[in-house]
């Protein structure tokens, strides 16, 4: 037998030797421990932790611009954080709420850091709300819903739960403790993207940058004897579907004095109405890149949690992406100066319609069945509008939506007002031909 060639025997050696080596590398690249990002954790946070100041003890830079939030108390033209009364920048408000709290007391948002004193401090609080109304207020209710289940947490009266909501919006509202990943809190989220058939532990980090803001930036309602908190989206997340839910399921928030309309009051879906295939979303930009702009502190780059009006900060939070930043901020001004000349156009054509109701309901001898129609037709009208001025952008989050939706609500409400006139016509000409 012939011997093998000296070149086919080093061959072998070197092949040998490199999958030893590779081997080798394998083994030590798995017994490494697994990367961080950024510094490692100087403590350890609990589990649902509601106190932010632990959290930032490892993430300094995010905390102190989150502590901004307590006193970051300014206007833009059609919003901010400042405490100012809607009712009475815009006293059509008092009539379209009558017969319901937001008559008496509606002010614009402060900052995540004033949540708690804000809430406590409203005057839509009584002996009868439910401890529901802390779901978005608190970081404590992430590790009460995890002790109590949220269902037996809405069952409890809101000042019988005071003593327990200790901490305002915070750290545990939007992340898991010690990974920082961006999760879903609330259990009303999560329940309303399975009945949509989503996961969010499927959806990228991108994603979760908007689906984040969506524990507490929605449209929700209090279901039955336990004011079990619950997002409509069965049908889906526009408004068309949400209307049809609420119709479906025969709930109302007030019925509106004099006219007898069951209505439903809107609650700032502003993720409704930006994921319903606006411009920006399409593009993929998430609520934190304008909201939460990228900073940095020397060598040290993070997303600012001083969550604000993009408008406050145009430089850091259009400039990532527009070039000119001007103009881009005067496009904003247009796009809402647009938008709330058709709020108010819708409001005026809503109030119209309330006064043709109150003097059909008034009569006696008015046809029912077009009295129904024009209540309908008011319930649809107002939703919508409500929808987008609930909405806190002025429409920019989704301009073509938020001009479509005030649009139709403008040509229901001039249907409500000619269908409750027409009710008491009928009733008139039926009296004079007997």
């Amino acid at each position: 037998m012939r011997r093998p060639s000296l070149s086919v025997l080093i061959l072998t050696a070197i092949i040998v030797v490199l999958a030893g080596g590779l081997i080798a590398t394998l083994l030590f690249v798995a017994s490494q421990p697994a990367p961080q990002r950024g510094i490692p954790p100087l403590v350890e946070v609990a589990p649902n932790e509601p106190v932010s100041a632990k959290w930032g003890l490892n993430f300094p830079n995010q905390y102190s611009t989150f502590l901004l939030t307590e006193q970051n108390a300014i206007s833009t033209t059609y919003g901010g954080s400042a405490l100012i009364s809607k009712l009475e920048q815009d006293p059509r408000l008092v009539t379209l709420f009558a017969g319901m709290a937001f008559s008496k007391d509606y002010n614009e948002d402060r900052g995540h850091r004033r949540s708690l004193e804000d809430v406590r401090a409203t005057r839509r609080v009584n002996e009868t709300t439910p401890a529901t109304c802390y779901s978005c207020k608190s970081a404590n209710t992430p590790s009460l819903w995890a002790e109590m289940g949220m269902r037996e947490f809405d069952k409890q009266k809101f000042f019988d739960m005071s003593a327990r909501i200790t901490e305002p919006i915070g750290c545990a509202n939007c992340h898991e403790a010690n990974t920082m990943r961006l999760i879903v809190t609330n259990p009303a989220l999560e329940e309303a993207l399975v009945a949509l058939g989503k996961d969010w532990r499927t959806f990228t980090r991108q994603e979760m940058r908007t689906v984040v803001c969506a524990n507490c930036h929605v449209e929700y309602y209090f279901q039955g004897d336990d004011k079990y908190l619950v997002f409509p989206w069965r049908n889906g997340t526009r408004i068309e579907e949400i209307a049809q839910y609420y119709a479906d399921t025969g709930f109302e928030d007030w019925k509106y004095p004099d006219a007898g309309t069951s209505m439903i009051k809107m609650q700032h879906p502003e993720y409704e109405v930006y994921t319903a295939d606006s411009t920006h979303y399409r593009a993929g930009v998430a609520c934190a890149d304008c909201h939460m702009p990228y900073t940095r502190d020397g060598a040290a780059k993070f997303s600012s949690h001083n969550i604000q009006s993009p408008l406050l900060m145009a430089e850091a939070a259009c400039g990532a992406c527009h070039t000119d930043v001007s103009y881009a901020v005067e496009r904003a001004k247009r796009i809402q100066d647009q938008v709330h000349e058709t709020m108010l156009k819708t409001e005026d054509a809503l109030i119209a319609a309330i006064e043709a109701l109150k003097a059909a309901a008034s009569d006696a001898n008015a046809d029912q069945s077009k009295l129904a129609e024009a209540r309908t037709l008011h319930r649809e009208a107002q939703l919508r509008w409500d929808f987008i001025s609930a909405e806190n952008s002025m429409g920019f989050h989704n301009p073509e939506e938020a001009l479509r939706i005030l649009a139709t609500a403008i040509d229901l409400a001039r249907q409500a007002q000619l269908k409750a006139i027409a009710a008491s016509q009928t009733a008139l000409l039926a009296s004079a031909l007997r």
